[in-house]
């Protein structure tokens, strides 16, 4: 095997290996591959692409939809009424087959043609360096070895090593469903380092959101951590629901019972009664007609398509049919968290000064909120520390806030995005702070020395610089801390620790916020001119919110005697402190990935009903979770958003996707799509099934006593040899 074809088979440990040992276990070098080697690798491991999922054709879709156990003995007596020439009873019974088909097929193509628009997590286009020339291709052509340059603002098109990294940011949630993009450095980490602290690796599908790259392809299309997710879900079986299961179950111990007393009866009047085969046959056929609830898969799909109906008045999207009955039937929903149950916009919700702890109002990236203290509103203008510790959190940043149609959006890192939007709340705008502050030079942040810092001139050229990075690195810097007015006073070091692990207990990410009224001596900032002297202004404590209506959504939950649990990719910490604010998981541990794989299944089935919290899972966690569930006698249903929720989606009972933020791996996986991505749509949808499973039960039990009445009837006619009362046209 050559060192190329190992890339493949063990491509679980590329982010461990050091970038020089990468390059040359590829075979590759800085200038790229040659053409000849291009052709090689392309001819060896095919082209960059996922393999489609092939769509049943439309024909397929509607023989489908004749799957039924009642439908085939349907069908067999008309076959059979066919054969003696009635053919009234023919068509009475094969129309009653057709309808139920045709409202099945129509309602499937509905759901079908509404997911077609939705397509594209592959980039289309790879910058490369080839022979030593750098052009851009169709990421199609990428192969193993190739060096690939990546700048901010371009899609991954294969699963990379990095080689150089400059301030590389990368937005990964689609595939970890960490909310925050995440600093990629070119140093090797843990063999068993989960994919969200792979800061080595950048995956196919994944967002360059800041700086630029070069790095080397590992693997591409199948091989990729997208295409293992993508075979992961190829190798699920789709889960039928409870209701379907029962009357399937019904369907067979009935049609058993119907053809036994059929022939049984069969045999009565043709030996003992003395009937003719063919008149006897007619009364048969005239019995398995009555006792047939023909009308049963009918009302059915009927029943189930005005349950879709409502619930895309809701804004739920049905894709498969059955999945409204299920939604009735859950007991347990499983939830992603970032964008289901939070907003996935990061938002400040506490400013530490040194004399008080400030709260702040409002969440996401809409400017509404206000500062209080204790309760009590306060006015940043009116405590001079509180803002300039904003207006450094304004200064020092790199992203934009924009307004369009309505909705507000950050351009750049949510972390910045944070401090902007807390910058408008205050009244202090980046275009008024740019005008009045002009940043003279900065020193961007890397994770190296964890900081930011910039160099501006106020009114009359006062020098200032702002510094923004981690809290401990910031406290290094600072001599000083400023009181109540913005003066500068003695530092307590002790007193800022403990607010910077109080804050982040409570599940907040921490950044620190300081300053110094001085100008760099050379002209330019420099790291010699930020070592020390400053002036520590405040700690900022954010997080990514719980959207308000979902805290309302899992309380009716709660109350309707379903249990709602939170699978994530993200820290345990981030999760538990979400949890507490939506009431999951409170007073129970967080069981982190690496535990559930230590885990087998037996084990797992006993521990998964007593979590309610899940950290830092991966696609096979969360597939093992809904199996241990489902094992243990629960309707699951698994929200989601990102390719790494798919497989759990189409194993769940019922999977639901994300529409506006979801990808479309998730889409295609799910059986329900909330076009607001409203995690409280769920409630609803789950009301709505409930009302749909009484309303279908309520019919079966009302038709059973009227079937089997006209069956009775049958028998009753034959056994004393009367006229026979109903024919299968007298029952259609």
């Amino acid at each position: 095997m050559t060192s190329s074809d190992r890339s493949l088979s063990e491509q679980e440990d590329w982010h461990a290996r050091p970038a020089v040992a990468v390059e040359e276990a590829l075979q590759t070098r800085p200038t790229g591959l040659s053409e000849r080697e291009i052709q090689d690798r392309l001819a060896r491991y095919g082209p960059n692409r996922l393999v489609e999922a092939r769509r049943q054709s439309a024909f397929m879709r509607l023989l489908r939809q004749f799957h039924n156990i009642l439908l085939y003995v349907m069908m067999a007596s008309a076959v059979v009424t066919a054969l003696l020439g009635h053919w009234i009873d023919t068509g009475v019974l094969m129309a009653a087959v057709v309808v139920n088909a045709i409202i099945g097929f129509i309602q499937e193509g509905k759901a079908e043609s509404a997911m077609d628009a939705i397509r594209g997590m592959l980039s289309p286009r790879a910058v490369v360096l080839r022979d030593g020339t750098r052009g851009e291709i169709d990421a199609a052509g990428l192969v193993p070895g190739d060096q690939v340059l990546l700048v901010s603002g371009d899609r991954v098109p294969a699963d990379l090593r990095l080689v150089e990294t400059k301030e590389l940011r990368v937005e990964e949630a689609a595939l970890t469903g960490e909310s925050l993009p995440v600093e990629k450095l070119t140093s090797a980490v843990a063999a068993d380092a989960p994919l969200g602290d792979r800061q080595g690796m950048a995956y196919s599908g994944t967002v360059v959101v800041h700086g630029q790259a070069r790095g080397v392809v590992v693997a591409t299309g199948a091989h990729t951590e997208l295409g293992r997710i993508n075979q992961l879900l190829s190798g699920i079986g789709s889960m039928t629901t409870p209701l379907l299961r029962q009357v399937d179950h019904f369907g067979r111990v009935l049609a058993v019972a119907i053809l036994a007393l059929s022939a049984l009866l069969f045999v009565a009047g043709t030996w003992w009664l003395g009937h003719a085969p063919e008149e006897m046959f007619m009364m048969v056929v005239a019995l398995a007609a009555s006792a047939i609830p023909e009308g049963l898969p009918a009302i059915m799909t009927v029943t189930l398509a005005l349950g879709v109906q409502r619930m895309a008045r809701r804004q739920a999207v049905v894709r498969r049919l059955p999945a409204v009955e299920a939604l009735g039937s859950v007991t347990v929903i499983c939830s992603d968290k970032t964008g289901t149950l939070t907003r996935n916009e990061m938002t400040v919700q506490r400013v530490v000064c040194a004399s008080a702890a400030v709260d702040v109002g409002g969440v996401g990236y809409e400017p509404v909120g206000q500062c209080s203290i204790d309760g009590h509103p306060v006015d940043p203008a009116a405590y001079p520390a509180l803002e300039l510790a904003i207006r450094a959190g304004v200064l020092c940043n790199d992203a934009a806030l924009r307004e369009e149609d309505g909705a507000w959006r950050v351009e750049g890192d949510p972390t910045e995005g944070a401090l902007l939007v807390l910058g408008a709340k205050a009244g202090l705008t980046q275009e008024a702070g740019r005008e009045e502050w002009p940043r003279r030079d900065s020193i961007p942040f890397e994770s190296e020395h964890r900081f930011m810092a910039t160099w501006h001139e106020a009114g009359r050229g006062a020098p200032w610089i702002f510094v923004k990075g981690a809290p401990e690195r910031v406290l290094d810097m600072c001599s000083a801390q400023a009181d109540r007015e913005g003066e500068p006073q003695a530092l307590d070091v002790d007193y800022w620790r403990r607010m910077a692990t109080d804050t982040a207990a409570k599940g907040l990410r921490v950044l620190g916020l300081a300053c110094k009224r001085t100008s760099p001596p050379g002209g330019s900032l420099g790291f010699d001119d930020v070592e020390g002297g400053f002036m520590l202004l405040a700690l900022v404590g954010m997080m990514d919110p719980p959207r308000a209506e979902a805290i309302a959504a899992v309380a009716e939950c709660h109350r309707a005697g379903i249990q709602v649990k939170m699978i994530t990719g993200d820290h345990a910490e981030t999760a538990r402190a979400i949890g507490a604010q939506l009431d999951i998981g409170v007073g129970k541990p967080a069981v982190t990935g690496a535990e559930v794989a230590l885990m087998d299944d037996a084990t797992l089935r006993e521990m998964v009903m007593g979590v309610d919290i899940y950290a830092r899972a991966s696609p096979e966690h969360k597939l093992r979770l809904v199996q241990a569930m489902q094992a243990q006698g629960q309707v699951v249903s698994m929200t989601g958003d990102g390719v790494n929720d798919a497989p759990a989606l189409k194993r769940a009972d019922v999977g639901v996707a994300m529409g506006l933020k979801g990808t479309e791996a998730a889409k295609e996986a799910s059986d329900v799509v909330l076009a607001d991505d409203n995690f409280a749509t769920i409630a609803a949808a789950v009301r709505e099934g409930r009302a749909v499973y009484d309303n279908l039960k309520k019919f079966v039990l009302f038709m059973l006593p009227t079937n089997g009445g006209e069956g009775l009837l049958v028998i009753a006619a034959i056994l004393f040899q009367l006229t026979l009362p109903l024919t299968p046209a007298h029952h259609g």
